[in-house]
């Protein structure tokens, strides 16, 4: 359920960064949920992640890529569809970084 004002701000460029968007039917139909964040060669990453000790496969694979160096490319997915899939997920996770 949202909560608050969907609208979206005009968003402007930034140098160093491009951002793809698409449907990838994770959770509905014709619905964009898939991210794709491409960063210059030298841009630094940062993130903040859920405290959950049962944060979601993606959360842990992200987690471990980010403590090993800068990424250059990150996706993120809608929905929390992809929490509490076990081994299954995990695999998922890590295939998706590989496509990537």
């Amino acid at each position: 359920m949202a909560v608050g004002d969907l609208s979206m701000p005009v968003m402007h460029p930034v140098k160093g960064v491009r951002i793809g968007i698409t449907e990838a039917y994770i959770r509905y139909k014709n619905r964009k949920d898939l991210v794709v964040f491409e960063l210059a060669e030298q841009a630094n990453t940062a993130a903040v992640f859920t405290t959950n000790a049962f944060c979601a496969a993606p959360v842990q694979v992200a987690k471990a890529n980010l403590a090993q160096a800068n990424s250059r490319y990150l996706i993120i997915n809608t929905g929390n569809a992809n929490a509490g899939t076990g081994t299954t997920g995990m695999a998922n996770a890590l295939r998706s970084c590989t496509a990537l």
